[in-house]
């Protein structure tokens, strides 16, 4: 028998209420090398995170004693750096909206494959270091948008705009190209990653959130979808 491909010994932590489920994914990821915890109820997977800080976070939302989407602001709030993907049987994509606003870098929806799970995990853990090109780079300004690879922040203006990973990554694919129009695949390469293996819906919940997030300014930069190709970060317009 082969032995699992290694995962740098990372820590997961499973929140999950459901029987089978749980066991079903510790056994799965210890057995694909990964250090697994199981936690059935948010009060308990909240204590078990704070005890561990895992690196990757498997949260279901629909837990019996807290709101999933209340532990999953609360985790991000303690743990910052940690990988939180939901796994929702919830269908409507609204709850997946307010999941990912909440703290949450992805989403699956049961039911789902273990391999998927763990070709998604795998593309998620290799993007997450910082390389030495982002950290010595400009920041890139597009009219009043100004972003800060170096710092990890979005201006407009004076004004800082509060983004999650996904949603900074995601602005930086479009803003280091302003006007040309990046395809779908592209960005999920840059953003996810070029192995990447399962649905594009992810980028369409995180773009909707990013274009959320940027209009709350007065004169916000504009993205155009592109259909069936992309999208574009739109170059300001002159007075």
């Amino acid at each position: 028998m082969s032995r699992p491909p290694s995962t740098g010994g990372q820590r997961v932590l499973v929140i999950e209420d459901d029987d089978t489920i749980g066991r079903h994914l510790q056994a799965g990821l210890r057995a694909n090398a990964y250090e697994a915890a199981w936690a059935r109820t948010g009060g308990t997977g909240l204590a078990l995170a704070q005890e561990s800080c895992p690196d990757v976070i498997l949260l279901d939302l629909g837990l019996p004693d807290i709101d999933g989407v209340e532990v999953a602001r609360r985790l991000r709030s303690e743990l910052p750096n940690a990988l939180i993907v939901i796994l929702t049987a919830r269908s409507d994509e609204i709850d997946v909206v307010v999941g990912l606003d909440a703290g949450a870098d992805d989403y699956l929806a049961k039911p789902f494959n273990l391999t998927v799970l763990l070709a998604r995990l795998r593309a998620h853990l290799r993007r997450r270091p910082v390389s030495e090109t982002e950290t010595d780079a400009e920041p890139i300004h597009v009219g009043d948008l100004v972003v800060d690879l170096a710092a990890r922040r979005c201006l407009l203006g004076d004004r800082e705009i509060d983004l999650r990973p996904k949603e900074f990554e995601l602005l930086v694919a479009l803003a280091s190209h302003p006007g040309v129009a990046v395809t779908r695949e592209d960005l999920m390469a840059r953003v996810w990653d070029e192995n990447w293996f399962g649905s594009t819906k992810t980028l369409d919940v995180t773009m909707a959130s990013l274009r959320k997030r940027l209009a709350h300014d007065v004169a916000p930069p504009r993205i155009t979808t592109l259909r069936g190709h992309g999208y574009r970060l739109e170059l300001p317009t002159k007075p």
